[in-house]
């Protein structure tokens, strides 16, 4: 009888060994997977940085070679007249929903 405990007591540390061990495994995975992501939406970050900053370069050098004929075709008005000639009309936009009142 006195051989039937020790084995009781090393069947629940065995049980108790695997459980911690599983538990162990569990967490180191999970933190891994966790690590991954982060990893992932870094990687993925800095891509979309890299992607706009390129088009950001390419667009600011594709402005500065455009011709500026556009403005240089419009002569200049001449006479008395051309202190208000030369001020372009505006044009604001009111969005007509913000003085609506809800119903």
């Amino acid at each position: 009888m006195t051989t039937a405990t020790p084995l009781t007591n090393n069947t629940q540390l065995s049980v108790n060994v695997t459980t911690k061990s599983q538990e162990q495994s569990l967490y180191q995975i999970s933190g891994a997977i966790v690590a991954a992501i982060v990893v992932g939406v870094i990687i993925i970050f800095t891509v979309v940085l890299l992607i706009l900053k390129t088009y950001n370069r390419r667009m600011r050098v594709r402005r500065e070679l455009e011709p500026k004929a556009s403005k240089l075709a419009v002569p200049p008005p001449v006479g008395h007249k051309s202190h208000s000639l030369a001020q372009q009309p505006s044009v604001t936009f009111i969005p007509v929903d913000i003085h609506l009142q809800s119903r």
